[in-house]
């Protein structure tokens, strides 16, 4: 049985270990602070680990909190799920997911949370989380991917567009192009990225570092609309070259040796954390969210809840060379105006992209803070 992370792979105050019995699952998550404080719930995204909140966890445990970040179902490890693609995909549906948070929650003993803050795909877990249980989940942080809401009833309203409409539009394109995220529900994706010619390593660093903000052209603009000629304005790693898997695609971006050696939020020996463990995993289980997102399978369980809005006080947090705030055209607009109705207020951080907590965490954990406190 896999041991816990190496304690000397992580900062001085986190400790790893597992929890079992998580709705199916033997959960490994990492923890600082003082069990029985208020607890603060970490949800990592795509593709990372409860690792990617290791610079923020020590001055959030200060501040007085017990800070819990687990490997989410499909990732790092956490086990007792199955990473077959023919496998049954309704584990990793979202209402699951939700249902494997609030099994954490119950497992330390808490009847609720200070707060629980999502990074990426952990977004959306943790806006599912205020908005179904807010009894629960006091406060809710949501961080580089915005919450649009709950998908609305149909009754009564035009038929929704196919999906392979704009997908055929970007096929047709000048310069053919394809939606990661259907890219990353294909069977071969997994393979593509976990047997990448330039091997997990060098891959991931390619990965990291274009949807940072060491990447110069990370200069993000809202999009106008959900059309082909508009996506096909997002970068290369959100709307691919249709011939190219992700590890293609970001290869060419791979930094030299004098970058990689100065890149000081995500130094090689912690990249080697997460080389570790995707080459020892794979990356299947992580991409089982995006089938249940792209199928539209479980589009129907969610309108159950159409209407519903996010209630408790909400914050957004992320870089400002993110151009994932904007694949979506207007939903940040959408996540302030409708979605929740508490929100604080949206904080885009300079000097960082995607993995906003990793490229600035010393701004992430003051903006946190401050939320927490007001």
């Amino acid at each position: 049985m896999i041991a816990p992370l190496d304690a000397t792979a992580l900062p001085a105050g986190i400790r790893a270990g597992f929890i079992p019995g998580i709705n199916g699952l033997r959960m490994h998550v990492l923890e600082a602070g003082t069990p029985g404080h208020p607890l603060l719930l970490l949800l990592h995204g795509f593709p990372e680990l409860a690792y990617s909140w290791r610079k923020v966890m020590p001055a959030l445990a200060a501040a007085g909190y017990h800070v819990v970040a687990p490997d989410q179902r499909g990732y790092g490890r956490t086990t007792g799920w199955d990473a077959d693609y023919d496998a049954d995909l309704a584990p990793f549906r979202m209402l699951n997911l939700v249902r494997d948070v609030l099994g954490l929650v119950a497992a330390f003993g808490a009847r609720e949370v200070a707060a629980v803050v999502g990074h990426d795909f952990g977004s959306p877990v943790a806006a599912w989380c205020a908005l179904l249980r807010p009894d629960v989940f006091r406060r809710v942080a949501l961080m580089s991917a915005p919450f649009t809401g709950v998908p609305p009833l149909p009754l009564g309203r035009a038929p929704r567009r196919a999906p392979a409409d704009v997908h055929a539009a970007l096929a047709a394109l000048p310069r053919p192009r394809k939606h990661y995220q259907w890219y990353y529900s294909t069977r071969p994706a997994n393979e593509d990225m976990w047997r990448a010619p330039q091997g997990v390593h060098d891959f991931l660093r390619a990965y990291y570092h274009v949807k940072s903000a060491d990447w110069a052209e990370n200069k993000p603009a809202p999009l106008q609309s959900w059309s082909a000629e508009e996506l096909a304005k997002l970068p290369g790693y959100y709307v691919m070259d249709l011939d190219r898997t992700m590890a293609a695609q970001v290869a060419p971006e791979m930094p030299g040796a004098d970058a990689i050696a100065a890149c000081r939020w995500l130094p090689e020996g912690e990249l080697r954390v997460y080389s570790g463990e995707y080459s020892r995993t794979g990356f299947q289980g992580g991409l089982q969210w995006y089938r249940c997102r792209t199928t539209g399978r479980f589009d129907a369980e969610a309108e159950v809840f159409a209407g519903r809005t996010i209630d408790v006080p909400a914050v957004f947090i992320g870089g400002a060379s993110d151009w994932g705030i904007h694949q979506t055209p207007g939903a940040l607009e959408r996540m302030r105006r409708e979605a929740c109705t508490k929100m604080a207020a949206v904080h885009l951080i300079e000097g960082a992209g995607h993995w906003v907590q990793q490229e600035q965490p010393e701004a992430v954990s003051a903006k946190l803070l401050e939320f927490l406190k007001d």
